[in-house]
C-alpha cells in the first residue's frame, strides 16, 4: 500500500473515531450536519441540470474532474442538511485521491459508524447513487 492509501486508511478510521465520540444518534446527525456546513461551497454555474445527480429524494449536484496530477476533484452540494453532511463525508475520504485509491477504498466505513441503520431507505439510495457517481468518476 502505498503513503497516500495509508492517507486514506486514516480518514477512514479518524472518522470512525470521531463518530465513536457521540453516545446517541441525534449527536452524530448534528455532526453530520456540522460536517456539511463547513464543506467548500459550489460555484453557482456548476449547479446546472448536467450535474444533477439522479436516484436522490433531495437535489443533489455533483460535478467531477481530474487534475493535471491524475487526482479526481469532487464538488458537490445538496439542499437538505443530512444530505450536504453525507457529501461531506464522503468527499473526506475520496476527493483529491487517485482513480486507483477510490476504486480500492471500499465504502464499509459508512455501516461501521452505524449510517446504514439510521438512514431512510431514500437516503440510502442517495446515498449509494452518490457513491456509484464518485467511484464512475474515478474510471474515467
Amino acid at each position: 500500500m502505498n503513503s497516500s492509501n495509508n492517507e486514506i486508511v486514516d480518514e477512514v478510521n479518524a472518522i470512525i473515531d470521531e463518530f465513536g465520540f457521540f453516545d446517541d444518534w441525534e449527536d452524530k446527525y448534528a455532526y453530520l450536519i456540522d460536517m456539511g456546513k463547513k464543506l467548500e461551497p459550489m460555484d453557482e454555474e456548476l449547479k446546472v441540470e448536467e450535474t444533477k445527480l439522479r436516484g436522490c429524494q433531495s437535489t443533489v449536484y455533483f460535478y467531477s474532474e481530474k487534475s493535471n496530477e491524475g487526482l479526481v476533484n469532487f464538488k458537490a452540494f445538496s439542499d437538505a442538511a443530512i444530505v450536504q453532511g453525507l457529501i461531506a463525508l464522503l468527499l473526506r475520504v475520496y476527493n483529491n485521491r487517485s482513480s486507483s485509491e477510490i476504486l480500492s477504498t471500499p465504502i464499509e466505513f459508512i455501516s461501521q459508524i452505524g449510517l446504514n441503520e439510521h438512514l431512510s431507505v431514500t437516503r440510502k439510495n442517495g446515498l449509494s447513487s452518490m457513491v456509484s457517481a464518485i467511484k464512475n468518476a474515478a474510471k474515467v
